[in-house]
């Protein structure tokens, strides 16, 4: 059951009018149970003055492109009534009329556009009205015998509407199904929703649930847990086992979903998703089509459904089902495109959204994390609604051709037009190590910045995560994770990509800056000195590409690998020929694996930085001494000595490696691979050559 959680308490201090619509409005939002991510809508009227101070009636009603959790007054649009009522006199109206007429009844141009279904309040003479998705109600409008059903609930007291695409006609159609039945206190829309209202925000709140309630008690009641979805037909993998299969298959499938645009990936192994993948029925119902017209935009008309037995273990055989299986659903899609598309159409990415896998859950797709958490999300009122459907008969939705219009209907569009242009990097994920400190957080910042997720690895976990949520305080949830590795662990290290892939599907630039320093003359260096150099600098630096390079080829999609040198890596540092040896080692290395990844699209490139002492560990340890005295002068007077010896009388702070960093995994310079670039403001010493 859903539950009411209006507090009369926080009621009390609202101020009358739009403030109770925001807050009954984002009481809706908060249980997707109610109402989808991005649907609904709800209304008030009131009185107000125009810009000419003329009392009149005002309806609010959500803009378009905001979702009800979450949104705020500004995001809702005040309209006329006075302009708006005249229009149920007619007999038609085009939603392009619709939409330029109602740009004319609001009363502040800087007011969102309105809700695709804004009619459908206007004609309702009640002062709030909800309209919602409700898994309960939606289970019952998609039922084959769906009416039936709502008449043994609620007797007398509702109006059936029979699907209609949103807009005039539909919203006429309510008014006059409410008008002819007095006794009406809800609206029923066939495979679409709830409309209710009340003279009050907690009346209108209220009912809302209320009539919610009362479908799903009926509902439960009906519910026979042995066959649900006709039972059960697999086993789960324990979820140790089902991760273990996933960081494997998770680059196949993001190779594979990945076409002209890369994705990005999520998993789900809840409960009521494995019920769904394990059934008997998920192959056949899955397929039906979707369960809302809401549901489209985002999980395309239906999911791809993996044949697999989890039983056999067999990863192989699954990353065969799932090649094979993007491949069909890519061609169907295309083939679909094809025989419903208007003029003027332009087919979106024909990869699924949604993937279904018995015994592991569910991989969802999108631009980035949050819309592939979105298809989740919705797939999860899918399954609820099928799972209530039929309970109470057979699970029907929209047929092709009208499943196609919403897809691609210019009202629902208008609304992904809303979002931000694409940056450089949005679409892909870098993987920085050394992430925490002056050079690496920095990076990771400017990534994101540029529309990446970023993974954060480092030695110093606290300070991953500390970086991590910074960029998730500023940027958004999981646009950052951060992950405790250490170079030198062959075992850490490919925890750290199988982490990766999980979070996001897998890698598509990794910056190797791990690093640290010492400086003693030749006799005086240890082999333990030595031999950490080697470790960190070297077999560090040569785990994380190898790791690297793998999921890169599994993915199939290309990829950057930019690794931070120095300037001694072309220039023999004094009293400092293990770091400077290793660090050679580190350019080479770059240049081997560039040799190596050029026909999988893998580029690989050098930053040679030279005295970068902004927030670096190293120059907070014996380095800063060694170095000083290697040059015979006090530690203080470090930073103005290297200022000094440069060409171009600088210093070097990190966000300049950086902005190299990014160049080199940028399209600027896609074509290039086994460069290095030096940013050490001129010192003629490291001229390359």
């Amino acid at each position: 059951m859903v539950q009411n959680l209006w507090n009369e308490e926080n009621a009390q201090t609202l101020t009358a009018g739009l403030s109770e619509l925001v807050y009954r409005s984002n009481l809706i939002g908060s249980d997707r149970a109610v109402c989808n991510w991005g649907g609904g809508n709800t209304s008030m009227k009131t009185i107000e003055q125009d810009f000419r101070g003329r009392d009149i009636e005002v309806m609010w009603v959500k803009g378009s492109g905001s979702d009800l959790a979450t949104m705020k007054a500004a995001n809702f649009t005040g309209l006329n009534l006075e302009d708006i009522r005249p229009l149920i006199e007619r007999d038609e109206m085009p939603d392009e009329e619709m939409v330029e007429y109602l740009s004319h009844c609001m009363i502040n141009s800087k007011h969102p556009r309105a809700s695709i279904e804004t009619l459908l309040h206007a004609f309702l003479p009640f002062k709030h009205v909800d309209h919602t998705h409700p898994d309960a109600i939606i289970s019952i409008c998609c039922a084959d015998n769906g009416k039936a059903i709502a008449e043994e609930i609620f007797g007398n007291r509702f109006v059936w509407v029979p699907y209609v695409r949103p807009g005039f006609t539909l919203s006429k159609m309510i008014a006059e199904g409410v008008r002819n039945n007095p006794e009406a206190d809800l609206v029923l829309m066939e495979k679409h929703g709830l409309v209710v209202w009340g003279e009050t925000a907690k009346e209108s709140y209220d009912k809302t649930i209320s009539v919610i309630n009362e479908a799903e008690a009926y509902i439960t009641k009906k519910l026979n847990e042995t066959a649900i979805f006709g039972g059960q037909k697999y086993d789960s993998l324990s979820e140790q086992e089902q991760k273990d299969v996933l960081a494997k298959v998770m680059p196949v499938i993001r190779g594979a979903v990945s076409d002209e645009k890369k994705m990005l990936l999520t998993y789900d192994n809840a409960g009521n998703v494995l019920e769904f993948v394990n059934s008997v029925d998920a192959p056949e119902l899955s397929q039906v089509g979707a369960a809302c017209p809401d549901h489209l935009v985002h999980t395309k008309m239906k999911p791809l459904y993996i044949n697999w037995d989890p039983a056999t273990k067999d990863v192989n055989l699954l990353i065969e089902a799932i090649k094979e299986g993007v491949a069909r659903f890519k061609e169907e899609y295309r083939s679909y495109f094809e025989r419903n598309k208007n003029e003027g159409d332009v087919m979106f990415e024909p990869a699924p959204r949604v993937i279904l896998i018995p015994g592991i859950g569910m991989v969802n797709s999108g631009k980035n994390i949050l819309m592939a958490t979105v298809s989740g999300a919705l797939y999860h009122r899918a399954i609820s609604v099928m799972k209530g459907s039929t309970a109470l008969g057979n699970f029907v939705s929209l047929n092709e051709n009208e499943s196609y219009n919403i897809e691609y209907w210019p009202l629902e569009l208008y609304k992904l037009s809303l979002a931000p242009a694409e940056a450089e990097f949005s679409r892909k994920v870098a993987f920085v190590t050394g992430g925490a400190g002056g050079i690496g957080s920095e990076t990771c910042r400017q990534f994101v910045e540029e529309g990446a997720h970023v993974v954060i690895a480092d030695l110093n976990l606290e300070g991953a995560e500390k970086v991590a949520k910074e960029i998730n305080d500023l940027y958004g949830e999981r646009r950052a994770i951060a992950l405790k590795m250490d170079v030198t662990s062959e075992e850490q290290v490919q925890s750290a990509f199988e982490q990766a892939a999980l979070a996001f599907g897998g890698v598509d630039i990794i910056v190797n800056n791990a690093g640290l320093a010492t400086s003693s003359p030749i006799e005086e260096t240890t082999l333990k000195e030595w031999n950490l150099n080697m470790n960190v600098l070297g077999t560090g630096y040569f785990l994380v590409a190898r790791e690297a390079f793998k999921q890169m080829k599994e993915q199939a999609i290309g990829g950057s690998m930019v690794f931070i040198g120095s300037k001694n890596s072309v220039y023999a540092g004094k009293n400092a020929s293990a770091y400077s040896s290793v660090k050679a080692l580190e350019a080479h290395l770059a240049r081997c694996i560039a040799a190596e990844g050029g026909e999988y699209g893998i580029r690989v490139n050098s930053v040679l930085p030279d005295a970068v002492l902004q927030g670096s560990a190293i120059w907070g340890s014996s380095w800063r001494e060694e170095r000083a005295a290697a040059y015979g002068i006090h530690p203080d007077q470090l930073e103005e000595h290297y200022r000094k010896r440069t060409t171009l009388l600088v210093n070097i702070y990190p966000k300049d490696i950086a902005e190299s960093i990014l160049f080199f995994s940028s399209s600027k310079a896609e074509k290039t691979t086994g460069c290095m670039i030096t940013v050490d403001g001129g010192v003629p010493a490291a001229f390359t050559r």
